[in-house]
């Protein structure tokens, strides 16, 4: 039987050789360098920066400040659906010095995150972010098309203009962290990928708005994910692996060894872990990577590459008629 020692976890993400596959999601949790110290220590094969967002960027370069102040009284239900810069933890000069700070502090990669929307002048962040030591590059495309008048098409192709010219910009590795609501989403990584992205993260978590009754009006609810959210990202990292260059990260839904192993199965190349580590401390991971090698070991397996894709699709002769023929049984279960 395989021993311990000999279990190889290393992986190639987006061209980073790494460890094994296991690291923190973007989170606040990197805002503190002993936390990033403890992350590391814990056994984190990199570190994901919190996403910087345009709205921050851009309200700093237009120097709106002034103005939003000005005019918050008269709108104020429209200025409050966005923070006040005080909100912010870290401005755009605050998140590269940060950034900086932690490339500093570990000798695992450090990736960068940008949240936009635009192809807005923010784009030169990713630049600087590069300047600032990132080993690689998170493009967090959080939208929600609210317009009746605006096309699939038109959505997915504001994202590939946005991809096209970051990786046209930096030398880094770009990935794309995407939500699951596209029409074709096969068909739409494989545009990704022509664009110029080396990797997936899946998914982004859309927080839904709770309603106040009472005093009617909108309010941000954030809940920590489970185990639960996990289906939807195996569901599409056994339909992708395989099938695709890109390198596919997990994110959402992993809080233990059996979570992780189902998404290493299905194919991802790497596993962000975010919620649990809120809960449980960065220790978690540690926890999670060495019950994933004391699973492998029970199981024989000698490599990450042997279990690594597994389960998926690409398995299958007939992957349609395999999620229709478990679609079919699952709606004939109920008694």
């Amino acid at each position: 039987m395989t021993t311990g020692t000999e279990i190889d976890l290393g992986t190639d993400y987006c061209g980073i050789r790494l460890a094994h596959p296991f690291m923190p999601g973007a989170s606040p949790l990197v805002d503190d360098l002993d936390m990033v110290r403890r992350l590391e220590d814990a056994g984190a094969s990199a570190i994901v920066m919190r996403s910087l967002f345009e709205e921050q960027i851009e309200r700093e370069q237009a120097r709106t400040l002034h103005d939003l102040e000005l005019h918050s009284d008269s709108h104020a239900e429209a200025a409050s659906f966005l923070p006040r810069p005080a909100e912010f933890v870290l401005g755009p000069h605050e998140y590269l010095e940060q950034l900086r700070k932690v490339r500093a502090a570990v000798s695992v990669p450090v990736i960068a995150s940008l949240n936009g929307i635009t192809e807005g002048g923010w784009l030169d962040h990713a630049r600087l972010c590069e300047q600032a030591g990132a080993s690689a590059l998170e493009l967090n495309v959080y939208y929600i098309a609210t317009d009746p008048l605006e096309t699939g098409y038109a959505v997915e192709r504001r994202t590939l203009d946005i991809v096209t010219k970051v990786t046209q910009t930096v030398a880094i590795p770009v990935a794309v962290k995407l939500s699951p609501f596209h029409s074709s989403l096969a068909h739409f990584a494989h545009e990704l990928e022509l664009a110029g992205a080396r990797g997936l993260i899946m998914f982004n978590r859309f927080y839904q708005p709770d309603f106040d009754i009472e005093s009617l009006e909108v309010v941000p609810r954030l809940a920590l994910s489970d185990s639960g959210e996990l289906l939807l990202r195996l569901r599409w990292l056994a339909i992708l692996s395989g099938r695709t260059q890109l390198d596919l990260a997990c994110s959402g839904g992993v809080h233990g060894e059996t979570d992780a192993l189902k998404a290493l199965m299905a194919g991802a190349t790497v596993v962000q872990m975010v919620s649990a580590l809120l809960r449980h401390g960065p220790e978690r991971l540690r926890q999670v990577r060495d019950a994933v090698t004391a699973w492998m070991v029970a199981h024989e397996y000698e490599s990450l590459d042997q279990l690594r894709g597994s389960l998926n699709l690409a398995r299958c002769p007939d992957p349609a008629m395999f999620e229709r023929g478990n679609y079919m049984r699952i709606l004939q279960s109920w008694r």
